[in-house]
């Protein structure tokens, strides 16, 4: 899947740029396959010198973690949880030139099949350009029993506030339960490609349908992850989008902001970028 991730997006930029050797906002850029594969493990130890590895016991993790300066969120509870924490904060936007990142923990990873030979990983990996996600992969996990656990799990973390927990879909096990064979999927950012061959900054300025780019000054409901820093949006028409990077003041001033329509397009529409949950 990694090598049919490399063709389709080195086929792109020779197609659309005549060479596989670009400049994105001041960055050279060389998407000259093989592109490096690094485990998450191996990056956080590169940039911090913190072996995860080594430790059975999260106490002792999360001290350890906390002395190469990376912040433990209240609610992570395991090493797994810790370990994308610190690729999160130390190594993510330090991934320039492509790489693949592979071998991640199970915990944020509900729908993979477990690794086969590495306990507490799945068979999963995520391509990043430029210091961001650009796809993301993984072999599908067929086991309705342990994908039932796993759902059950992060509902229990979606009710307890995490906006990107996913809840219990019944038909979905139901169909687990009949059978599935070894499946797995891609997933490529469009969007972001586009930027990458583009030297766009903005998600905005590529969104292939412009109609459907958000223009309502209603909102419905929202709320807040202060420590993911994602405020969810709700609109009128059904919509739910997640913004990133939103700093707390913000989400403050929104809550107080007499007009929350005219707050979210004046200070947040066209600031950060956002997915569409549905």
């Amino acid at each position: 899947m990694m090598v049919l991730t490399e063709n389709i997006i080195t086929k792109a930029a020779q197609d659309v740029l005549g060479t596989l050797k670009l400049s994105y906002q001041n960055q050279e850029i060389d998407l000259t396959p093989p592109w490096r594969r690094v485990t998450m493990h191996e990056l956080v130890t590169e940039k911090t010198g913190l072996d995860l590895t080594q430790f059975s016991n999260f106490e002792e993790a999360a001290s350890a973690a906390k002395n190469a300066s990376i912040n433990v969120p209240d609610d992570c509870k395991t090493i797994g949880k810790l370990l994308s924490e610190a690729f999160e904060q130390k190594v993510e936007e330090s991934l320039i030139q492509p790489t693949f990142v592979i071998d991640f923990p199970v915990e944020i990873s509900p729908l993979a099949k477990p690794h086969r030979e590495k306990a507490g990983l799945v068979e999963r990996f995520e391509l990043y350009v430029v210091g961001r996600e650009l796809a993301n992969s993984f072999s599908e996990l067929t086991d309705p029993i342990d994908q039932r656990e796993r759902l059950e799990l992060q509902a229990a973390k979606k009710a307890a506030g995490d906006l990107e927990a996913q809840s219990v879909d019944e038909d979905f096990l139901i169909a687990l339960e009949y059978g599935m064979p070894p499946t797995g999927g891609l997933g490529i950012g469009i969007d972001r490609l586009i930027m990458l061959l583009t030297d766009s900054a903005s998600i905005r300025d590529v969104i292939a349908f412009p109609l459907l780019k958000n223009q309502s000054s209603s909102i419905k409901s929202f709320d807040y992850d202060a420590e993911k820093k994602i405020l969810k949006i709700e609109f009128p028409n059904g919509s739910i989008y997640l913004y990133h990077d939103v700093p707390e003041n913000i989400f403050q001033e929104l809550k107080d902001a007499p007009s929350k329509g005219q707050y979210f397009n004046a200070r947040i529409r066209e600031q950060f970028g956002f997915d569409r949950e549905m």
